[in-house]
């Protein structure tokens, strides 16, 4: 799949770069008041972007925009100064619409459309299980950090790299959440029956 793409480079003339260059370097300073304007025209930006990308998944338009802008937040010390700032910005956004294309890709390559199937070839629907039993009640029951572990990696299918840049968390703090929650769930379960 070929990947729409912004200049890697940024011309001089190019408004948005040259109002947003002071604005990130005094953000890069402490600034708070900049970073919070810089991180408005950045937000605005990518929702052009991810729009004309994403025409057909616009629902999906706005959680990239604030994946976007927290890895930026969380990246920002990877900054090169020396470099357009709306390069590494959207080198960044790209990276995330490839992530979601991968998982969207993932997701519905595993999945039939219900519309598609005739009325005999639905799957057959159990008796409700009690609610105790149920994945939701019970990952409520887990620490915070365990729940996000456990719903990045075993629910949305994320890898631990994917998990990891999208939480903030390490690859090895994640596998410890995941084990840990794994375990807890199996005792709750155990607990149960």
């Amino acid at each position: 799949m070929t990947l729409p793409s912004e200049p890697n480079t940024v011309p001089p003339q190019d408004d948005f770069e040259l109002s947003l260059k002071p604005l990130w370097m005094r953000a890069q300073g402490g600034d708070s008041a900049a970073y919070r304007e810089a991180l408005l025209r950045i937000a605005q930006r990518l929702r052009r972007f991810y729009s004309r990308r994403l025409q057909a998944l616009p629902d999906e338009v706005e959680d990239l925009v604030q994946e976007t802008l927290l890895a930026l937040h969380m990246q920002r010390g990877t900054y090169d100064e020396t470099l357009p700032v709306s390069s590494w910005v959207f080198a960044i956004a790209r990276h995330k619409l490839v992530d979601l294309w991968r998982r969207r890709g993932r997701r519905d390559n595993l999945n039939d459309s219900l519309d598609d199937m005739t009325e005999d070839q639905h799957p057959a629907t159990e008796e409700e299980l009690p609610s105790k039993r149920d994945l939701g009640v019970l990952l409520e029951q887990l620490p915070e950090l365990q729940r996000q572990a456990i719903l990045l990696t075993k629910i949305e299918g994320l890898s631990m790299i994917e998990a990891s840049e999208r939480s903030g968390v390490s690859v090895a703090a994640l596998k410890v959440q995941v084990h840990r929650g794994l375990k807890q769930l199996a005792a709750l379960v155990r607990s149960e029956t």
